[in-house]
């Protein structure tokens, strides 16, 4: 019985089309998920849309649509772009669905009941934007610190949730469990918000009726964010399946550093509250930027992610975005960025090595790969590079390095664009030096064929390509890693399909 691995992205609010910060967090879930399946284990990668709330019934109000009619329009762009991005999601939640709201209601009431939500009343400043209450020691110039625009004074009866009643108890776990909250800048920052004076917050609003309706209370609706952050557990079977629920729970969430708060400090306090593990890790990523300032769309700074599709094919962006910074690190984002990741990784290095080492099969050896060499000799530093970079990569993707786990790949990659130099495959065939020629090319076409395991779960189509010229009759993804990924397992010998340039470069 292998392991589990569950994954989530945040839930997009669907109040705009999607752009590259989105695509970004749902490729590092998709890759992890990718890894996982791979690797033996069982996934289960939920992703979906955030449909409630204030700024989504003022948009649908602006295009004279009811608000369900308005959400309907604006998910589509989301499931299309995750569709174009070879997004291997198990679910995708949309918070307007009946299941959730029916879980959203049954929590609310249950933590009423054992009075971890109380009513009270509210009085603060309000973001209608942000949909957040700020006190006055945070407002910058007497506006909102998030985006700038103006706040209202609101004064209505509210329920609280008692984030103070669980501030100690996070603050333990956080301390015993160094991988909870990643990168540690991050888990800095929560211990800091932590030690502050922490609030209870506000579970419901009254002015306003676009929300999951308080059924023993009418006059409220559920807040917002409270009704988002349970998608958790209402996309996984929570109160509904409780066997698939506990086989796959806790989760790795991926999410932004922007919404860090609601996720390792309100979050936390609920599952406590509802006496439910806690996430193993949540890992924050950072920013896009573009000159220097965040990408998004409120700001008019956006990137489509269809556009650089369109120029650059999917896998090149999928390799630039996990490729270019750290996880949990701002990246800036450039076109010439792009285009040098695309040109310089992927045709030279990559696409090079395929290119030079097919085409002498080709006409070296009648198109077939040849057979694996009994006693290996030339291949030997070639074995234990491709070896080294196995076990490192997977090391890296278990410590959820996205970055280091390519790095390791090209580091192979290296090595074999090196050895095609040194070893002259062409001076062997010259020389009629036949076995030694065979163990090259052997040599070669192994390093392509590890290299498009590895990268399958970066480059999803690529690597199915990679197979295909390597006249494979498998896909990568369905090769598990405990069989396929070692040196020495290409031991059939297929005939080569040489095409087209798998990476095109770009000027």
């Amino acid at each position: 019985m292998g392991h589990t691995f569950y994954v989530t992205t945040p839930i997009y609010y669907v109040n705009d089309v999607p752009h590259i910060g989105h695509a970004y967090s749902t490729v590092v879930a998709d890759v992890l998920a990718r890894f996982h399946r791979q690797n033996g284990d069982t996934v289960f990668f939920l992703t979906g849309t955030d449909e409630h709330g204030q700024k989504v019934a003022k948009a649908a109000k602006a295009k004279q649509l009811e608000p369900q009619a308005h959400v309907d329009q604006m998910v589509v762009p989301y499931k299309d772009l995750w569709h174009r991005y070879a997004i291997s999601n198990d679910h995708f939640i949309r918070t307007t669905e009946a299941s959730h709201q029916a879980v959203v209601q049954k929590i609310f009431k249950r933590l009423l009941d054992q009075g971890d939500i109380y009513k009270g009343l509210y009085e603060g400043w309000y973001c209608v934007h942000e949909e957040t209450f700020w006190p006055e020691s945070q407002l910058k110039d007497k506006k909102c610190p998030d985006c700038g625009r103006e706040v209202d004074w609101v004064k209505e009866e509210s329920y609280y949730f008692k984030t103070s009643k669980y501030k100690k108890r996070l603050l333990e776990h956080i301390h015993s469990n160094p991988e909870f909250i990643r990168p540690k800048v991050r888990e800095n920052e929560v211990v800091s918000l932590l030690k502050d004076d922490l609030q209870d917050v506000a579970v419901s609003r009254m002015t306003l009726n676009w929300g999951i309706p308080i059924p023993f209370d009418p006059d409220h609706v559920v807040y917002v964010w409270f009704d988002a952050l349970i998608n958790y557990l209402s996309g996984v079977g929570y109160l509904q399946d409780e066997k698939k629920f506990l086989r796959f729970w806790p989760p790795v969430h991926i999410i932004g550093k922007d919404i860090l708060k609601f996720h390792a400090i309100i979050w936390p306090s609920m599952l406590m509250a509802l006496d439910v593990e806690l996430p193993k890790t949540i890992v924050a990523t950072g920013f896009w930027t573009l000159g220097k300032e965040k990408i998004s769309k409120s700001r008019g700074k956006v990137v489509d992610p269809h556009e650089l599709a369109d120029d650059l094919g999917v896998d090149a962006v999928r390799y630039f975005l996990m490729r270019e910074v750290p996880l949990g690190q701002d990246g800036e984002f450039t076109y010439e960025a792009l285009v040098r990741r695309t040109n310089h990784d992927l045709a030279n290095d990559f696409g090079n090595l395929i290119h030079r080492t097919l085409p002498m099969i080709n006409r070296f050896l009648d198109g077939r790969i040849p057979a694996a060499p009994a006693k290996p000799n030339l291949t030997k530093e070639l074995a234990a590079k491709a070896t080294g970079a196995i076990s490192e990569y997977k090391e890296s993707m278990a410590n959820l390095d996205t970055k280091s786990a390519l790095e390791n790949i090209w580091t192979m990659l290296a090595a074999a664009n090196k050895f095609v130099d040194q070893s002259e495959p062409w001076n062997l065939k010259k020389e009629d030096r036949e076995e030694e020629l065979k163990e090259v090319l052997w040599g070669l076409a192994e390093v392509i064929r590890i290299a498009a395991l590895l990268t399958a779960p970066f480059m999803p189509t690529t690597s199915e390509l990679i197979f295909e010229q390597l006249g494979l009759d498998t896909k990568p993804a369905d090769q598990p890693f405990k069989d396929f990924l070692k040196w020495g397992k290409l031991t059939e010998q297929p005939e080569i399909k040489l095409s087209a340039p798998l990476f095109p470069r770009v000027d």
